[in-house]
């Protein structure tokens, strides 16, 4: 088949007549879409991690201590940011070979089914260590299945952006993570809070998995509501948002792959800062209940949706890289003392947070695809999703393992010490690339 040509499954063509009722899809639908979607893949995300902080230490690994078990359970988090990129590449041959529509239907099926089988995981003192394989190979295909959801929608949204709205636009997409954690903090909440310990390690935690699965198949349905529209499938067949072979991309386009995965560090740094490791640390090391904690951060990630949105405001007026480069910065001094601020009782806790997410939502709502348009058009998709599966990798993937081993070892000075070598790598790789400074200055 032609590379030229959009494939087309009998079912995608279906839906598009379905879906054909003559009108454009205008920026504010996408936007919905992307809203919708990405809500729900952090929503998954976040009812995982909270689960390997308050669940999986003592379901799969009640052998250890807890900080051991913690630590067992931030390693097998990791696995979906290493397996990411593997989804990517099988995705992205099934997308060539099926279409989009296909591609996307397969990824939120497995990324659903994934995480529904946790929700059925038995523990150790059923099966032993297979609880930990398993729970290792469910947490892997999630992270095939993300390096499959890759849509093209954030590509999509950005061309179809008003002049001079670019940064209003770019921040549109990452709205979903403080939304999609703040779902999932005040369910795990409400059934901490309505259960006996006992029934929730039983089978309370299980819920949200559940509810996952569910929250998945609306976006599906959401999402492909966009791509199988003809203004979409137009742009697939120019070329705009082709698939192109993963080796041909690394090929042409590492350079910019490589300063695009490095750029984000210090927002996916500070990411899990904020909303995995804290609740560990409180957790394991002090006396306060996990559903006050977990109040805490539902309030403060909607501090983040608003820095999100000012984040948008602001890049439209003084450039993106102005504000990546000046939140880099602020992020360095904010890990100089907020360690402190951690360790500092409930009070400090909140302010750790709540400062915490305001910085985060204004690096974090232009951290996305700030180099997509230094792609060749063939080369803008598959590069743009392999350039996210390595930032999410470097940035984020073992950010709760290290930070929690660092600060259990040496301090939470250490942690923040880890906070700011990722604000260092932002800064540099934004000194480095001139290109970049051209594009989204």
């Amino acid at each position: 088949m032609a590379a030229d040509t959009a494939p087309t499954t009998q079912a995608e063509r279906d839906a598009r007549a379905l879906h054909d009722d003559g009108h454009a899809i205008a920026p504010s639908e996408i936007a919905i879409g992307v809203i919708i979607g990405r809500t729900s893949e952090f929503f998954d995300f976040f009812v995982y991690s909270i689960a390997s902080v308050l669940v999986f230490p003592k379901l799969v690994f009640p052998f250890m201590d807890p900080l051991q078990g913690t630590l067992w359970s931030f390693a097998i988090f990791a696995l979906a940011f290493v397996a990411r990129p593997v989804g990517t590449v099988i995705f992205t041959a099934i997308d060539r070979a099926y279409g989009r529509g296909a591609k996307l239907t397969i990824a939120l099926f497995l990324l659903g089914g994934s995480t529904a089988a946790i929700a059925f995981l038995p523990g150790y003192e059923s099966i032993g260590i297979a609880a930990a394989l398993l729970l290792a190979l469910f947490r892997m295909g999630q992270g095939v299945a993300l390096g499959g959801s890759w849509d093209g929608l954030a590509s999509l949204l950005a061309m179809n952006a008003p002049e001079g709205k670019r940064g209003w636009y770019a921040m549109v997409p990452q709205l979903g993570a403080p939304l999609g954690l703040i779902v999932a903090s005040l369910l795990f909440m409400f059934l901490i809070t309505a259960l006996p310990a006992e029934d929730f390690l039983a089978w309370g935690w299980r819920y949200p998995f559940f509810v996952a699965f569910a929250i998945n198949v609306v976006a599906l349905f959401a999402r492909l509501r966009i791509v199988v529209t003809p203004e979409y499938a137009t742009l697939f067949e120019n070329r705009d948002l082709q698939p192109a072979p993963l080796t041909d991309t690394l090929r042409s386009e590492w350079k910019v792959i490589a300063a695009g995965a490095f750029a984000p560090l210090a927002s996916f740094a500070l990411f899990h800062m904020v909303t995995v490791y804290p609740l560990s640390w409180v957790f394991l090391f002090t006396e306060e209940s996990p559903s006050r904690f977990l109040a805490i951060q539902a309030v403060a990630a909607v501090v983040g949706v608003f820095s999100i949105i000012g984040s948008g405001y602001l890049a439209d007026r003084v450039g993106r890289r102005t504000v990546l480069g000046v939140t880099a910065a602020a992020i360095a001094a904010f890990s100089g003392f907020a360690p402190q601020l951690l360790g500092a009782g409930e009070a400090g806790e909140a302010a750790f947070m709540i400062l915490g997410f305001a910085l985060l939502g204004l690096c974090f709502g232009q951290s996305s695809g700030a180099l997509s348009n230094n792609f060749q058009p063939r080369h803008r998709y598959t590069g743009s999703a392999f350039t996210s599966d390595l930032a999410w990798l470097f940035g984020a993937g073992f950010a709760p393992l290290v930070a929690l081993w660092l600060s259990s070892e040496f301090g939470l000075i250490a942690a923040g010490a880890y906070l700011l070598s990722g604000a260092i790598g932002t800064l540099v790789a934004l000194w480095m690339n001139r290109e970049l400074a051209r594009t989204i200055g």
